[in-house]
């Protein structure tokens, strides 16, 4: 379980550094279009096993071969090493999108400071080690709706979201994986709520319904 933790903290550093640092640079030699569809189709392996295997369905069947308390550990593994491919494969796109400066780059900052405060607000606010795969999820744990989770129903998403959108210099590559990231986001939180539906019943659904916003406060 510590290792998938591990593994889980790895895979998202190097995310961190791909999206920070390799797909920064604006002369890099890309493949344009053909690349940028080939990192689509890698993505959605990636984005695939990430909801299908969190389904309820799926996990009664996961759970005939491998231990309950193993449940979340192997996911986590799974997800950590199919994200980790996603970057190795990962074609370069090259272009430059636009690149502002002064006041304009200090409020891409800005979008981009509070994403990643809100992924740390969220994270705090539930069980990171339970979040990383290290210990199982517990049947009948209390359902978070503090912090964060008083203004929408996903602000760890919607932090994700600000933070890889946000880019003040945004390259091609950063942008593709912004966009199809994000639309995966999209995809995935009406997925989630049925299962929140069915782990909380009706405690959800009262949350739901004081809470209105699933990310974006207004908006959806």
């Amino acid at each position: 379980m510590w290792t998938g933790g591990g593994l889980f903290a790895v895979s998202l550093l190097v995310c961190a550094y791909s999206y920070l640092v390799t797909w920064g640079m604006p002369d890099r030699v890309g493949g344009g279009m053909l690349a940028g569809a080939g990192n689509v189709a890698l993505f959605a392996v990636f984005a695939l096993h990430h909801s299908l295997f969190a389904r309820p369905w799926m996990k009664a069947h996961v759970a005939r071969v491998i231990p309950d308390r193993l449940l979340r550990s192997v996911y986590v593994w799974t997800a950590s090493v199919l994200l980790l491919i996603v970057l190795a494969l990962w074609q370069p796109v090259g272009s430059e999108v636009y690149h502002v400066t002064g006041w304009r780059a200090v409020a891409h900052a800005g979008v981009q400071l509070a994403g990643l405060w809100l992924i740390a607000r969220s994270v705090a606010r539930i069980d990171a080690l339970e979040l990383a795969g290290i210990t199982p999820q517990i049947p009948g744990r209390a359902l978070h709706v503090d912090g964060p989770y008083r203004w929408v129903r996903h602000p760890l998403y919607l932090g994700w979201v600000l933070a890889v959108v946000g880019a003040a210099h945004m390259t091609a590559d950063r942008l593709i994986f912004a966009a199809i990231s994000s639309t995966y986001v999209l995809v995935a939180v009406p997925l989630e709520e049925r299962s929140l539906v069915n782990a909380f019943g009706e405690h959800y659904i009262r949350y739901a319904r004081q809470v209105r916003w699933r990310l974006v406060p207004y908006i959806y």
